[in-house]
């Protein structure tokens, strides 16, 4: 952690985000401090960037070992990057938001730590990672994170706008809050509230709170915050989680399968739910899943249990997937992006970001 501290007073100041100013814009959704914080109406520009340099190799097949194979369950495996970086704050990547014409992405790590950058593209599949930025995660008024129960960012989704000029929500643990954070020009600014939380959130456990948060685009309840626990301590035959309906957070669950944890969530534009489960064992390893939910089973309650889109294991190139994003294609297509969490351990695990078309969608993407 002193690593990290000391990392982040190394930044230079940024030319493009120390003139940043934004006015906080509402979702709809009513705030509430968080502990130890107050609310504010403007958040001070953030001046602690810096550009990183990142490094890819690229990955021709997703099944180790079968360059021929694309289609896994329903998704068509597009590439993917395994990405390093010399910068010693890069990885730990949890959260994931990217843009609609899936170029520019902004992700949070449980460092408290953010990195905005570019993928560029060779036809469909990703080919490097372009104009990379870091900055810290602060808290309101600009106040200086150096806790790790304050900095442990989980989970991030774009609550209206664009990275270019919008709001960010993103999710902590251990400190159990979700924070609303305007972005400009793919910079992230000081928090300007947080989400009312549901009086059970102060059970999670440190370690397992909102590891995935995203905006309904669609359904019943278009315009929603919907957050999950990673692993809610009462309910282990069930994920816990909230969908906050006029601003009040009410309870939903859905059925565990095989005692996988969730990881992310992603909303369709029609407000079909995907959620990424992952889970760990040191006797077999990390296992990956992704489940959907229609849009019309999306309630507080209980939903079904879903249908699992993709589900693999360490004979495929994974890792410990813990962010989603989707967004539309130029061919029109869903394109479902992932990445890892490296754990910081460059020698153990690898930071990858896969990309899929979910095959058979006919309905509008989302970018949250």
């Amino acid at each position: 952690m002193r690593q990290m501290i000391i990392a982040w007073r190394g930044f230079k100041v940024g030319s493009r985000a120390a003139a940043v100013l934004l006015l906080a814009a509402g979702i709809g959704v009513p705030l509430s401090p968080a502990p130890h914080a107050q609310t504010a109406a403007m958040p001070e520009a953030v001046v602690d960037v810096r550009a990183v340099e990142v490094n890819v190799r690229r990955l021709s097949s997703f099944e180790r070992g079968d360059t021929q194979k694309h289609r896994f369950g329903r998704l068509e495996f597009l590439g993917g990057l395994v990405l390093t970086s010399p910068a010693k704050a890069f990885g730990g990547l949890s959260g994931l938001v990217i843009e609609p014409d899936g170029r520019r992405f902004l992700a949070v790590s449980d460092e408290g730590a953010w990195l905005s950058a570019e993928i560029e593209y060779d036809g469909r599949a990703p080919s490097a990672i372009r104009n990379a930025r870091m900055g810290p995660i602060r808290g309101i008024g600009g106040r200086g994170l150096d806790r790790k129960r304050d900095l442990d960012a989980e989970s991030a989704t774009l609550a209206e706008g664009s990275l270019a000029r919008g709001v960010l929500l993103v999710g902590f643990e251990r400190n159990h809050r979700v924070g609303r954070f305007p972005v400009v020009d793919g910079v992230l600014q000081n928090p300007v509230g947080y989400l009312k939380m549901p009086p059970e959130a102060k059970r999670m456990r440190p370690n397992k709170g909102f590891e995935a948060v995203t905006v309904l685009q669609g359904g019943p309840y278009k315009g929603s915050v919907v957050a999950f626990s990673e692993r809610y301590p009462e309910t282990p035959a069930l994920h816990t989680g909230w969908i906050w309906i006029r601003g009040e957070p009410q309870r939903m669950t859905f059925p565990d399968i095989g005692e996988f944890e969730v990881t992310d969530a992603a909303s369709l534009g029609d407000g079909t739910l995907l959620v990424l489960e992952r889970r760990f064992r040191w006797t077999e390893g990390v296992k990956m899943r992704i489940r959907r939910f229609p849009a019309a089973s999306v309630r507080p309650g209980a939903l079904p249990q879903g249908e699992t889109l993709i589900e693999a294991d360490l004979s495929f190139e994974i890792d410990n997937m813990e962010g989603l994003a989707v967004h539309r294609s130029p061919r029109g297509e869903t394109i479902l992006t992932l990445i890892s969490d490296n754990n910081f351990s460059t020698f153990l695990q690898r930071t990858i970001l896969l990309q899929f078309a979910l095959t058979d969608d006919t309905q509008p993407a989302s970018h949250r």
